[in-house]
């Protein structure tokens, strides 16, 4: 029997890898015939020794292979005898992380002769209702605003997901109203796009637009509200716009003054500083209106979220 994983959701995929192996556990008590392979280092004669190998508990093996499709010569052995491995009582479990070309002749084998389950990235409303079955599986609830700002900032990563619900859970644990609202996520889980966005900020700052849009391209196509990006483009903007104010002042900005004044963390500030020098301060005005304007049309649906990005970085 031949079962094949893939796709570029890891964290389900790697749930379903462990469950089946829990499983094979539970019914192959003495776990001897669960054997790992990693074709990095391993070789088709490695399994092919392992399958020879009998059992003295008349037990099926779970071979687990993993970076399979990395292994020019593998492959090619692999398909030479795939049916045998077809017909076999043993299982063979390929696991691949992330994308896999669709034509590749392995893949086109697995996927054919084998048991196949792809784990795509999930989006829109399969990912709230992962969150919400993943918070009651610790015996709480999490509301409608809470759950849209933990997706704002983490995405769909359902890695870091999961690594945040379970500190908001711990943390709402110690409370009497279990329930997660917005003001627990603001305090407790980090954006993971704030440092990010100065990379972006510092690519409009060297007139790199097509750099800068790239960049809210990729953070888009990893499930990043745009309204969330344009809300960050507009907070660092604020924030330059302020400290050009008071650093052109000044004949040398001192950081740890400047944090005092603007109640911003010296980081901040030392960044802010640095970009701002790429700016006069009359286009830092004129930047900052053009984000309020392109909000504006955003909410109030005169353009589609995304092209108002893209509009208000071709046109900074």
């Amino acid at each position: 029997m031949i079962i094949f994983l893939y796709g570029p959701d890891t964290y389900r995929s790697q749930q379903k890898l462990n469950d089946i192996v829990v499983h094979y556990k539970e019914i192959h008590r003495s776990g001897l015939n669960l054997r790992y392979f990693d074709f990095e280092e391993d070789t088709f004669e490695d399994l092919k020794n392992a399958l020879r190998i009998s059992s003295m508990f008349r037990e099926k093996k779970l071979l687990v292979l993993k970076n399979a499709f990395s292994n020019q010569d593998f492959k090619k052995r692999f398909l030479d005898l795939g049916k045998d491995f077809v017909k076999s009582d043993n299982i063979v479990l390929f696991y691949k992380k992330g994308e896999v070309s669709k034509k590749d002749p392995l893949f086109v084998f697995l996927n054919k002769e084998g048991k196949s389950q792809e784990f795509k990235l999930l989006q829109g409303k399969r990912l709230e209702n992962w969150i919400e079955r993943e918070i009651k599986k610790y015996g709480t609830e999490i509301n409608y605003g809470a759950k849209r700002l933990l997706l704002d900032y983490v995405g769909n990563d359902l890695w870091r997901l999961s690594n945040e619900i379970k500190k908001l859970v711990s943390y709402k644990s110690q409370s009497k109203d279990t329930k997660i609202f917005k003001e627990d996520v603001k305090d407790l889980v980090r954006a993971r796009i704030e440092t990010d966005i100065f990379k972006t900020i510092d690519a409009i700052a060297k007139r790199n637009k097509k750099k800068a849009l790239a960049l809210l391209h990729k953070h888009s196509e990893k499930g990043d509200s745009p309204l969330y990006l344009l809300s960050m483009i507009n907070f660092q903007f604020r924030n330059l716009l302020m400290i050009k104010e008071k650093s052109q002042k000044v004949r040398y900005p001192q950081v740890g003054k400047l944090s005092k004044e603007l109640k911003l963390h010296p980081f901040v500030v030392r960044k802010g500083l640095r970009l701002s020098e790429n700016f006069s301060f009359e286009e830092l005005k004129k930047i900052y209106q053009k984000l309020f304007e392109t909000d504006l049309k955003i909410k109030t649906g005169q353009i589609e979220p995304e092209m108002g990005l893209d509009l208000l970085i071709t046109e900074i």
